[in-house]
């Protein structure tokens, strides 16, 4: 808070005037910069209207220069607001689809840019940065200011594929993939923008292994991408376990293991 910004003790008709004008607008959070483009008009005295309500708890500051109204936090929509093009993805997204049961202790935000990890009103958020084409598969949940982007049921489990330390644990993951209801066309799609050769392997394995025979066009898709050297299965796990030369895949985990994982209780 600036040194010069009055703090009165009470409410004044300016700070009233900006409450009733966001309740009005269905504003639930904003920021310094957009808010009166939002409103339609201009606000007077911002900065000092903005610091008084801070300082009455009738607003609060979500991080510089963006506030939420004190009723409202949301942190899925909060820190995709304030991550600009964030999409909620990882652990996160898998939850939100009901793929998991485990409930992650933060929230995890893929994005193209670089931020540090946050707390918003209690709740840790993770912001994992990654190369401007992975940004694609979004969808959204929610309307108006409760709107947020999430990635889709394939492009969730190809990044816990692809960066599993943020999927939580690995037979998670496994139970995960064998829930979900994805399709060929889309997995080969993203996985041409990824050109990851091991995490394409690993996935084809598993559903060719589940037995997911909705999938069969991307397990041929899979089976015929070139993969010069032989990668582990768990890429996590230890160098140990057959080989596979049809995968190009060290098993480190055995098809029997994997197939006994869905079986097991959370």
């Amino acid at each position: 808070m600036a040194k010069s910004t009055y703090i009165s003790k009470s409410l004044r008709k300016t700070q009233i005037d900006f409450l009733n004008k966001l309740n009005e607008q269905e504003v639930l959070y904003f920021s310094l910069d957009d808010i009166q483009k939002r409103l339609g008009e201009p606000v007077e005295d911002l900065n000092e209207t903005v610091e008084n309500l801070c300082n009455k708890k009738l607003i609060k500051r979500i991080e510089r220069s963006k506030y939420a109204i004190n009723t409202f936090n949301d942190p899925y929509v909060l820190s995709t607001y304030i991550a600009n093009d964030g999409v909620v993805a990882y652990w996160s997204a898998l939850h939100l689809h009901d793929l998991t049961e485990r409930f992650p202790n933060k929230i995890f935000i893929k994005i193209k840019g670089r931020k540090r990890e946050t707390d918003i009103f209690g709740t840790k958020v993770q912001f994992v940065s990654v190369k401007n084409e992975k940004m694609t598969g979004n969808i959204y949940r929610g309307y108006g200011d409760k709107k947020f982007p999430l990635t889709d049921v394939e492009m969730t489990l190809i990044d816990c594929f692809d960066q599993s330390r943020y999927a939580g644990d690995f037979a998670d993951l496994l139970r995960a993939f064998n829930r979900a209801d994805m399709k060929s066309s889309i997995l080969i799609k993203y996985l041409k923008i990824y050109k990851n050769a091991a995490l394409i392997k690993r996935m084809g394995f598993l559903a060719e292994t589940y037995y997911k025979k909705e999938l069969s066009s991307f397990v041929d898709f899979a089976k015929n991408y070139p993969l010069s050297n032989y990668a582990l299965f768990d890429a996590k796990g230890a160098n140990v376990g057959e080989y596979s030369s049809k995968w190009k895949l060290r098993l480190n985990m055995s098809k029997v293991d994997i197939l006994d994982v869905i079986n097991e209780a959370y």
